[in-house]
């Protein structure tokens, strides 16, 4: 499967590879040869990047799943404006994890915050704070957290689905971040964490905490 926003790249890499194609097998030009498997390349490259397998989601209600693929690479004590104290949990995205995004858990939309900024490399903890991101709060009646998509240092686009009043389920897609980039989730004290850092994570698949 792929990423919706992924097409409109694949596609015409995809067919104009084809035609090419078919021009290197009526000709004897080793640059079109050349150019053809240039193509190919970059072609397999998007199908790769742009790659959005299906996940098993828990099902349990007192779970909380991770935002993104990637590894854990800080998880901080923090005085959120919106969910209050809690855990900042940061993961860090390469270019070769998959790069949809997936709501950690279930509720109503509160507010969307996109903020400009810089692209400073996202394994930086400053990241969280100077970075271009998009914050999304998220409420129901056992939860209240937000879920940060952050550019880095190679993302020039995130991609967010979700406008305020939104009601959206856990593991559901909500967004993407193009190439290297960071999620950020912060939840409240009553979530017993359930990684470490150095972990690696799924999207919508593996547990981040359960709600005590």
């Amino acid at each position: 499967m792929i990423a919706r926003e992924g097409i409109k790249v694949v596609l015409p890499v995809f067919f104009i590879a084809f035609i090419l194609s078919i021009f290197t097998l009526l000709s004897a030009s080793i640059l079109l040869k050349v150019i053809f498997w240039i193509l190919l390349i970059l072609f397999i490259f998007t199908m790769y990047f742009f790659r959005d397998p299906n996940r098993l989601v828990p099902d349990e209600n007192n779970v909380i799943v991770s935002p993104a693929d990637g590894k854990i690479i800080a998880i901080e004590n923090v005085d959120d404006g919106f969910v209050g104290k809690g855990k900042r949990i940061s993961i860090f995205m390469s270019i070769f994890n998959m790069h949809v995004n997936r709501m950690p858990f279930g509720g109503i939309v509160r507010k969307v915050n996109y903020k400009k900024g810089n692209f400073k490399a996202a394994y930086k903890s400053a990241a969280s704070f100077e970075n271009e991101r998009s914050e999304v709060s998220i409420e129901s009646d056992r939860l209240k957290f937000t879920v940060t998509q952050i550019a880095g240092l190679i993302a020039r686009r995130i991609v967010s689905y979700l406008s305020v009043g939104d009601a959206i389920n856990k593991g559901e897609r909500y967004g993407m971040i193009m190439f290297g980039s960071r999620v950020d989730l912060v939840i409240p004290e009553n979530v017993e964490i359930k990684v470490q850092l150095g972990d690696k994570v799924k999207g919508g698949e593996s547990i981040i905490g359960e709600i005590l």
